[in-house]
């Protein structure tokens, strides 16, 4: 008998197929949209994870700050000097790398070409700290800081821009910063850019001391990067750190930090609570569209009911019972709901496929969120068709049969 009533159901919607296709469209929309929605968070939190794995979890970075309470600015930046540096190799226990750094953006010539890029003074563990690696030639070593040797490292970004396509064509070169010639002696491996975090590839190196003097005539820094011992303990670190800091600006107690010390990971870890909140909110709103198309569902069984209401009064007169009738026009609804999320998952999932190889977004298919699309369309179809299909079942055959 159920064979049969689906059968029936079934019968029923090929006979109406642009009315059928019409229905389901609200929820192919839906369903869709929350794949594709989902997808494009999934990749979001995973290049942030990427992102810090880049970066290095145990990553610390201090900079400078304006004191400022209540809104109302207090005093300018403290200056950030190779004297808080020194204290800091001194006195810190919890660090295994101090890593200064000046950081300006300048113009980089080689022959007619030029690139607008961001020019480091730091030190040869550089490397280390920010996690490069090489892809030819060699770091600046100590000797050519302490004798500010006119070398320089180039990133992928900057190469491109100076037309060089193999990295170990400009090995020996000369380049111009600031009107003054470098010697290029290596190049950086591309890290590869993450949406939203900018361009980690655009890098050109100097060592510290010669930026110092020679390229920003400034013993300012504009940020020391630290190395954590181990992952359990950055927090203790960053405390550390902060005392350390405090002593060396001669901070009393009670009065605010003129710096700030970062965790890396904390920071992209926000970033990706941020991106995941925005996903539930799209979610949200595309689940909407799925009510919408429950409701479109319900008016156009309500329709039904009322167009075949001579049919349901021949069907119970031959001895079809409520509960046939209601399991009829339920499988019907609930037909209509499956369908239109086969066909939604079909979208969602193109969607994000066509955004990752068309726009280069981060997009990942979650298979949790196909089983819940296919079970929330299911409870979609059971939800809005119960009323309209109850509708059918407690009409009165003899009504029914004179209907015209």
């Amino acid at each position: 008998m159920f064979y049969e009533v689906l059968q029936i159901a079934f019968a029923s919607l090929r006979a109406n197929k642009l009315r059928s296709a019409l229905t389901m469209l609200g929820i192919v929309i839906g369903i869709g949209s929350v794949i594709a929605v989902v997808a494009l968070g999934t990749g979001a939190k995973q290049a942030v994870q990427e992102r810090i794995a880049k970066l290095g979890t145990t990553l610390l970075q201090v900079n400078a700050q304006r004191i400022a309470q209540g809104g109302v600015q207090l005093a300018d930046a403290k200056r950030m000097t190779m004297a808080d540096v020194k204290m800091l190799e001194e006195r810190a226990t919890k660090l295994t790398a101090i890593q200064p750094q000046q950081d300006q953006r300048l113009m980089v010539q080689y022959g007619r070409q030029n690139s607008q890029s961001s020019v480091t003074g730091t030190t040869p563990n550089f490397l280390e700290v920010r996690k490069y690696k090489l892809a030819a030639g060699r770091m600046f070593t100590s000797q050519d800081n302490e004798a500010r040797r006119r070398v320089t490292l180039l990133g992928a970004t900057p190469l491109a821009n100076l037309g060089i396509t193999e990295p170990t064509q400009i090995i020996g070169e000369l380049v111009r910063i600031r009107g003054l010639q470098f010697e290029v002696i290596g190049v950086l491996a591309p890290k590869g850019q993450v949406s939203g975090f900018g361009d980690p590839d655009d890098q050109v190196l100097i060592p510290f001391e010669t930026g110092r003097w020679r390229v920003f005539g400034t013993d300012r820094l504009n940020d020391i990067n630290l190395l954590a011992m181990h992952e359990d303990s950055v927090n203790a670190a960053m405390e550390e750190v902060a005392s350390i800091m405090r002593r060396a600006h001669k901070l009393r107690p009670g009065k605010p930090d003129d710096f700030t010390i970062r965790n890396q990971a904390d920071f992209l870890n926000t970033l990706g609570a941020t991106t995941e909140v925005f996903t539930y909110l799209l979610s949200g709103i595309a689940t909407v569209s799925l009510l919408v198309g429950g409701i479109g569902i319900m008016n156009i069984m309500l329709v039904s009911v009322t167009e075949r209401t001579r049919e349901i009064g021949i069907r119970k007169a031959l001895g079809a019972t409520r509960l046939t009738i209601l399991t009829q026009f339920l499988a019907e609804a609930v037909t209509l709901c499956l369908f239109g999320g086969v066909i939604g998952v079909a979208v969602g999932a193109g969607t994000a496929w066509t955004l990752r190889t068309s726009f280069g977004w981060s997009t990942v298919i979650v298979p949790s969120s196909i089983v819940t699309a296919f079970v929330f369309s299911g409870l979609v179809g059971v939800l809005f068709g119960v009323w309209p299909a109850r509708r059918a079942a407690r009409l009165d055959p003899i009504i029914a049969l004179r209907y015209e």
